[in-house]
Formats: C-alpha cells, sequence, structure tokens
C-alpha cells in the first residue's frame, strides 16, 4: 500500500507537531471510539518477538488520581534537591504534571515474562520488551495528536506509588503514567526548549558516518 504525499505530509505534520501535555487541558472526555484508535495504535507499535508485552491501565477516578499527585509531589521535592542551586528555582517553577487535570490517565506497563523466557530478538539485549513498550507509548503519542488530543508522560513518581494506588503486581515492569485529554491549544515548540532549559541539538552534530565521531 502505497502512501500518497498528502499522508506522508500529515504523518511529518503529527510528529513535529507533537508535545508533552502539562497543562491547558480541558474537562471534556475522549469519546470511547477516539480512545479505542489511541489504545489500538499503540497496541500495533513493533514489538521484539511479537510479545506485546504492555498493558494499559485507565485512570479516570478522581480519588485515584489525588493519591498519584501526591506522589508527584513527594518525588518532585526530591528531585529538585538533585538541581544546582541555579537551576533549582527553574525546576520548581516548571508546571511537569497534569494528573488531576486531565480527564484520563493510563498507566503502560509490561509483562517481560510474556510467551515465555525467551524471545526472539531479546535472547542478546533482554531490554529490548521495554523499548518495545516505549514504541505504543510513542504511536499512543502520535496518534493523540493526530486527534488533537494532549498527553503528557508523568516520570517523576516512584513505581510503588502507582504499584499501590493501581494493585499493579510485582512481576509487571511499570513503564509510564500518562496524562490524556482535549486542550485549549498546543505549544508551536516544546515548552522546555521556550523556557530556556535547553535548546535543541543541532542535528548536523548528531550524525556520524561509518564511525562515531565526538562533536565538534
Amino acid at each position: 500500500m502505497k502512501i500518497s504525499d498528502a499522508e506522508k505530509q500529515a504523518l511529518y505534520k503529527v510528529i513535529y507537531s507533537r508535545r508533552d501535555v502539562r497543562k491547558d487541558f480541558l474537562a471534556d472526555e475522549i469519546p470511547n471510539d477516539v480512545l479505542a484508535r489511541i489504545l489500538q495504535a499503540g497496541h500495533h507499535a513493533p514489538s521484539v518477538g511479537f510479545m506485546q508485552p504492555w498493558d494499559f491501565i485507565l485512570v479516570t477516578q478522581e480519588q485515584t488520581k489525588r493519591v498519584i499527585k501526591q506522589g508527584y509531589e513527594q518525588a518532585r521535592l526530591e528531585s529538585a534537591q538533585q538541581f544546582a542551586q541555579d537551576k533549582r528555582s527553574d525546576y520548581e517553577s516548571f508546571k511537569l504534571e497534569g494528573i488531576l487535570e486531565a480527564p484520563l490517565g493510563i498507566c503502560v506497563t509490561c509483562d517481560r515474562n510474556r510467551n515465555g523466557p525467551v524471545v526472539i530478538g531479546r535472547t542478546i539485549k533482554p531490554e529490548m520488551d521495554l523499548y518495545s513498550t516505549v514504541c505504543a507509548i510513542q504511536n499512543m503519542w502520535l496518534a493523540a495528536r493526530a486527534e488533537n488530543i494532549g498527553l503528557g508522560w508523568v516520570s517523576i513518581i516512584h513505581d510503588d506509588v502507582l504499584r499501590e494506588a493501581l494493585d499493579i503486581p510485582e512481576h509487571l515492569d511499570i513503564v509510564a503514567y500518562l496524562c490524556l485529554g482535549y486542550v485549549s491549544q498546543f505549544e508551536t515548540k516544546p515548552e522546555l526548549e521556550s523556557l530556556g532549559w535547553l535548546p535543541r541539538e543541532d542535528i548536523n552534530q548528531l550524525i556520524h558516518k561509518e564511525k562515531w565521531r565526538p562533536k565538534s
């Protein structure tokens, strides 16, 4: 099946306009058919040995979100101490999650034992199942953007908080907690780039021919 020029341009538009959304969420619920498309996009990600190690836990209850939010706040304070003083105040001023504002949370896990201990493609690099799960998340991120839905990845939280709040068994690895919802606007640039936290790297300094060479 050949991709048309219009479809190709639409794909690149989605890629370049994808954002890690942490604010401007609206209260509107995501329709079931739209959510199903986003989850199916995740489920159609490439996976090592076709093991499909992911599960998706949908979170809508306010009480559960408040427990997760409290865990985030504790981790945020802990994380702030790791930054140098000149960066700490900037870090503390950033809004880095939308746990309560987003109408939907999705916790993505990885079952590293799914389909047995020996998996094609994971025999030498056992972490490939985790990378596969991240591919599923990226598919969901792009699908959400195509649906004009914001998605943000909350990584500043300890796994044990999510494990207890969501009854996640010990044998599952927790890969991500995501916040999803319609938003009032999408930023034109990644927020941390706009705020001057870090610039976008020059891709010409990241491409190496034949062998790796240090950046000039």
